[in-house]
């Protein structure tokens, strides 16, 4: 098992399973405390890696296009300190975070995970109902209909117009934007049988937007909720065949490298005693298991 905690939260691997877990500082983000933890399996990964910085970096997770509406939804656009799948890392614990990548990217070469997208979601879609508030409008959905409220901050189109509801059934699409620059933030939902609108966000009726909170709450939640119940599109090529299991002596190969990179890690103090010695256990047992 590996395991990195940080004040920002904590993300542990059991070779199966990651774990994440937001911190519970006042300053953690809307979105990350509203979602909560987050268990995301193996074949739901694309990627992982370190991102250093001057005062440390952050760990980052790539997941399968498919795997996870939020992740869908957000097509790349969230960032720190709004974005679940990554993880502040201070600069003490910058050799930690490194192994830690290593270890899931490993167990993925073994195992041959597959990068392309995912026929179904692996993780858990968000809950219904759920809301969120943020700039213009609050955004009410509770699994058959999306309802928009108009706060004080609308502008007089949208208060004359007063609440939205489009039942499920209607919408073809939903998009989410971060606020950024001079421009606007959106949670703007498609309607069938309607033209791409080209209202700014501050008219558009089927939009909530923002002008000062980056990301918009947990806005993001509510578009990805709405996202995972549409239906899915059909894949325009089928998928590339699997490729072949690892061979045994690869896999054996591949374990024992890794052990004596665990040893080297804590010979030179980047891993504790602890933290060695239950690495070491997890992967004696992978051995054993192959």
């Amino acid at each position: 098992m590996a395991e990195i905690a940080v004040p920002d939260g904590s993300w542990t691997f059991n070779g199966e399973m990651l774990r994440i877990v937001p911190g519970s500082d006042k300053d953690i983000d809307e979105l990350r405390r509203t979602l909560g933890e987050v268990r995301v399996p193996l074949e739901a990964i694309a990627g992982v890696a370190f991102e250093p910085a001057r005062k440390g970096g952050h760990l980052r997770l790539r997941l399968r296009k498919g795997a996870d509406a939020l992740f869908d939804v957000a097509a790349g656009a969230l960032g720190p300190p709004a974005d679940p799948y990554r993880l502040a890392v201070p600069k003490a614990r910058t050799g930690a975070a490194e192994y830690f990548a290593d270890e899931i990217r490993d167990t993925m070469a073994v195992y041959q995970i597959p990068g392309g997208p995912c026929d179904g979601y692996l993780l858990p879609v968000p809950d219904v109902p759920i809301s969120a508030t943020a700039g213009d409008g609050a955004a009410i959905f509770d699994g058959e209909r999306v309802r928009l409220e108009w706060t004080g901050w609308a502008g007089s189109e949208k208060e004359k117009a007063g609440p939205q509801e489009f039942p499920l059934s209607d919408i073809s699409g939903v998009e989410w934007k971060p606020q950024s620059g001079m421009g606007y933030g959106t949670l703007r939902f498609r309607i069938k049988g309607e033209p791409p609108s080209t209202k700014s966000p501050q008219k558009d009726l089927r939009c909530v937007s923002w002008g000062i909170q980056r990301f918009g709450g947990a806005t993001a939640l509510v578009a990805a909720a709405v996202l995972a119940r549409l239906p899915r599109e059909r894949a325009d090529r089928p998928e590339p065949p699997a490729a072949p299991a690892p061979a045994a002596d690869d896999v054996h190969d591949a374990v024992l490298r890794r052990l004596a990179e665990l040893g080297q890690l804590h010979r030179s103090g980047v891993l504790t005693d602890d933290e060695f010695a239950t690495a070491k256990q997890a992967m004696i047992r992978r051995l054993q298991d192959s």
